[in-house]
């Protein structure tokens, strides 16, 4: 049996910038953490030979050219086309939709599953660039690249985007005691909405490739918010990452007319107005989780909380996408 776990992820600053269709014409940056909440893989050899696939739904078929489930489907043609007798079972601690990067968490496991199946030795690079070729281009999701790098690699992680489709990464340079703040100030709600990342970006997306003035100015800007955001951590000044976020999220709010909503919106005002410095909708937006970097916790979670919003604690990730049994 093989099992395998990759990392969740929350965006600090610069999101929205990775997706190709800005990122290949001006370039993206952006900070990433992944955090303690997993995507898991089980693989398991059968002894008849069909493939067995469990995750929200149940799957055995023969050919690989029979399996719904894409991520499925393309990870097994990338990395092991002429597997079959496997048992393969997806479990997450948190639902898909949330907006913490369960697809690319997803893939990337999957992937190391199965390059461990192979023995094959594969650097995060590698497995973020083989996660997102299923994603971007076999399978033509308007994504970015963000989460399954961040996932691969783990940890609080600067990344730059070039426009010939490299990306570079490096650890953010912070102390130990600007670690410890972020992870005691930043709080975690989740909103009870889920939605496809896909269909939220697939506006942005195409407004980007159509050179639309206001969406380019934008993402400038929040690319910019991602530079301040990496400068302001690596000297310490945690609360101006909370000022940041909340300048970020009114402009990630203009990007998308479904980015936001009005029960989202009070959240968020009630939040500001309970000790939290700034916030905003993780992921593509739409539903998930709303983080805010705030000084007063417990009148935020007690405001949050009877709003019956559920909290959930995290710590940073330093190990990245990894074989737990081989």
């Amino acid at each position: 049996m093989i099992i395998t776990r990759s990392p969740l992820r929350i965006s600090l600053g610069g999101g929205g910038t990775d997706l190709p269709s800005y990122s290949q014409e001006h370039g993206g940056f952006l900070i990433a953490a992944a955090i303690d909440r997993y995507v898991y893989i089980t693989l398991n050899r059968r002894f008849v030979p069909r493939i067995l696939l469990k995750y929200s739904q149940l799957e055995e078929v023969a050919e690989l050219s029979e399996i719904r489930h894409p991520l499925f489907r393309e990870a097994l043609r990338l990395v092991a086309p002429e597997a079959r007798a496997l048992e393969i079972t997806s479990m997450a601690d948190i639902p898909a939709g949330t907006g913490l990067g369960s697809s690319g968490s997803f893939t990337t496991a999957l992937l190391k599953a199965l390059h461990a199946l192979k023995k094959n030795l594969v650097h995060p690079h590698e497995l973020a660039q083989q996660a997102c070729q299923i994603e971007l281009e076999i399978l033509k999701e308007p994504i970015g690249k963000q989460d399954q790098y961040i996932s691969a690699f783990g940890g609080i992680t600067c990344f730059r985007f070039l426009p010939n489709g490299q990306v570079e990464a490096w650890p953010l340079k912070i102390t130990q005691q600007t670690q410890h703040e972020l992870e005691d100030h930043l709080l975690l709600f989740f909103t009870g909405y889920t939605r496809s990342a896909g269909d939220i970006l697939k506006e942005q997306d195409a407004r980007s490739r159509q050179n639309d003035s206001e969406m380019t100015a934008n993402l400038h800007f929040v690319k910019q918010i991602g530079h301040d955001t990496q400068e302001a951590l690596e000297k310490g000044d945690t609360w101006r990452l909370g000022e940041l976020m909340n300048i970020h999220w009114e402009r990630k709010k203009q990007r998308a007319s479904q980015m936001s909503n009005e029960r989202i919106n009070h959240w968020y005002d009630l939040a500001m107005q309970n000790g939290a410095v700034g916030g905003k909708l993780i992921g593509a937006g739409g539903g998930g989780f709303l983080m805010f970097f705030c000084e007063e916790r417990s009148r935020l979670r007690q405001a949050m909380a009877d709003q019956g919003l559920q909290e959930v604690r995290f710590r940073f990730d330093f190990e990245g996408t990894k074989v737990l049994i081989q």
